[in-house]
């Protein structure tokens, strides 16, 4: 996928998330507090940070396809995992407010009354948009590579089971158990922050460049052997930069080619991998004497 289609795919997505979930925040905290739902206020407290963790998203997303330049040459790939964080930062605010919340209904509050069916009615809509939205965002965001819309997508993921307890909470407060709906907006407090876990470890593995997977090993080491001359790899090095990742290694050569000849087979390498892998935007190949042992620790190899 080029700039220009993945630029558009992040905006698009960034724009579904915005619009929808400003259609539910305002819904939730109406018909919550319409219908007395306590859970479902909670919930529109929560789509509400959800407008806000799709702006940061692409913002992130944005910033980091800026081309490379003198002080950032390996492109500003992390600002998409910077981003990610940001978003938990987000997420332990609204968790705690809801939390806070739900505790103070449960202990302290006067009796609590049962949510009206409304309540309900905006728990099915709420889970048919959630259902639609987070799918397409994860799904997009995996597409194009991008951790900043994958972690919002999963944001949007928690909605569906918040508006699923919340319905289950509906239906049990009708029957007489009124503290239901507490323990719902607890539920959802709950949830939100073990989101903002994943999210958090997610987008730090980013930072710390943990390599994505062993499958983008195992395509580099197809990719470089399927060129002719090419008898080995290995020091596969992976800078993992969030959208798109750099990478190093050496190749085994036969000892007795040329310079330009071994300089032809590493350039065809190089070009190899990074137009068959899409995640790679940059690769540095360096040509090894197939055959001859030395330790790559060292800076200069003893048997030469």
């Amino acid at each position: 996928m080029n700039a220009d289609d993945r630029h558009k795919a992040g905006r698009n997505t960034a724009l579904t998330g915005i619009i929808g979930n400003t259609f539910l925040t305002i819904f939730n905290i109406v018909v919550g507090m319409i219908s007395g739902s306590y859970a479902l206020v909670a919930e529109g407290a929560h789509t509400f940070s959800d407008v806000a963790t799709s702006i940061i998203a692409y913002i992130g997303f944005r910033f980091a396809n800026k081309p490379a330049d003198e002080e950032h040459p390996l492109g500003h790939g992390r600002a998409e995992a910077i981003s990610g964080l940001t978003i938990v930062v987000f997420l332990a605010i609204i968790a705690y407010e809801i939390i806070r919340g739900a505790i103070d209904k449960l202990f302290f509050a006067q009796a609590v009354t049962a949510p009206s069916e409304l309540a309900g009615v905006m728990a099915i809509i709420g889970m048919i948009i959630n259902i639609i939205m987070s799918q397409n965002i994860i799904r997009i965001g995996q597409n194009i590579h991008s951790p900043a819309i994958v972690a919002d997508g999963k944001h949007q993921r928690v909605d569906l089971l918040s508006s699923l307890a919340i319905l289950i909470g509906v239906i049990i407060s009708r029957l007489g158990y009124t503290k239901v709906d507490p323990v719902i907006g607890l539920f959802i407090g709950l949830m939100i922050v073990k989101i903002a876990l994943e999210v958090a470890k997610d987008n730090i593995d980013n930072i710390m460049g943990k390599v994505p997977s062993k499958e983008l090993v195992e395509d580099i080491e197809k990719e470089a052997l399927s060129i002719d001359g090419v008898y080995g790899i290995h020091d596969i090095r992976i800078n993992y930069l969030g959208s798109y990742a750099t990478v190093t290694f050496h190749i085994e050569l036969d000892p007795k080619l040329s310079l330009i000849e071994s300089h032809e087979i590493t350039h065809k390498v190089q070009n190899k991998v990074e137009n068959k892998i899409d995640i790679i935007h940059g690769v540095t190949a360096h040509a090894c004497p197939y055959g001859v042992k030395y330790n790559h620790e060292q800076q200069i190899d003893e048997e030469y």
